[in-house]
């Protein structure tokens, strides 16, 4: 019997392999969406209790806005951007990582961007240990706060076996939306174009006169990183009133996991049609035996 079943028990362990190989970026990018929600739901919670209160600190970051001018470069064969802002200390101006930090660990922002089912916290800086979990903010360039003449950039993985992130930006469209809610504000910005340009491109994140601009980066193809997916959005004034509902909402993503009923069915009707394949088997190796008594 042992050697009659050893090749369809094989068949069945690679078929269940297979599966839980297919299955694994999915069950991978959703736990990564499950934690980076837990996040973002208590970002509101977060900035109630920060210190110094979100007024002064939102206060600090246009101050911080308006005595830097801001520009990026984003080095070949690179996956984060690097900013060329002069950030030294001026008089009355916040150190970066001390202006709108949330919690211990640089909490800034969150960001999201709906028509790719994106909801994400950011963070200062864009170190490997920040893009690793989450959108970073590009230091040298405008904090995420608004105002005239300002370009935030923020930038996050693509490609991820683990997190899908902005894995979808080059499925953004002109005339999409995003929002960023920071300590308590709610600024929603409309595309107005999307580019694809090479590192050494760095007047494209360049400060416009007058315009209010969040720039989001990451890189292009998937693998080879040699270019960098822009997408630029201008802010809209007023704040559309269903962005301001919805601000400060737990994050309705991961969506529900219907990867997983796919792959415990998989998995079950492969153990079913063994286990039916042991049965008969055994029957069969039973009545042999009861024919030979006879």
């Amino acid at each position: 019997m042992k050697k009659n079943l050893l090749l369809p028990y094989l068949i069945g362990l690679l078929v269940i392999l297979g599966l839980t190989l297919l299955v694994y970026p999915h069950a991978a990018a959703w736990l990564s969406q499950y934690e980076q929600s837990k996040v973002t739901g208590a970002y509101s919670e977060q900035i109630a209790t920060a210190q110094p209160d979100k007024d002064t600190q939102l206060a600090a970051a246009h101050a911080y806005n308006e005595a830097f001018n801001a520009g990026a470069i984003l080095e070949a064969n690179e996956r984060k951007a690097t900013g060329t802002g002069d950030t030294t200390a001026a008089d009355g101006i916040w150190p970066y990582e001390k202006i709108l930090a949330a919690d211990s660990e640089g909490l800034m922002a969150r960001l999201r961007i709906p028509t790719i089912d994106v909801d994400l916290p950011v963070y200062h800086g864009t170190s490997d240990e920040v893009l690793n979990r989450a959108a970073g903010h590009l230091e040298g360039t405008s904090l995420p706060v608004g105002g005239p003449s300002t370009r935030a950039v923020i930038t996050a993985h693509r490609g991820l076996a683990n997190a899908r992130m902005f894995t979808d930006l080059n499925k953004v469209n002109v005339g999409d939306t995003f929002t960023i809610e920071v300590f308590g504000d709610v600024l929603t910005y409309r595309v107005r174009d999307t580019k694809v340009v090479a590192p050494e491109d760095t007047d494209t994140l360049r400060v416009e006169e007058g315009k209010d601009l969040v720039t989001l980066v990451t890189c292009t193809p998937l693998g080879i990183n040699s270019h960098r997916i822009l997408v630029t959005g201008e802010r809209i004034i007023p704040t559309p009133v269903e962005d301001v509902k919805a601000a400060n909402k737990p994050s309705d993503l991961p969506r529900f996991p219907w990867f997983a009923i796919a792959y415990g069915a998989g998995v079950l009707g492969t153990i079913g049609v063994l286990a039916r394949m042991t049965w008969k088997e055994r029957r069969r190796v039973k009545n042999n035996a009861a024919s030979q008594e006879a």
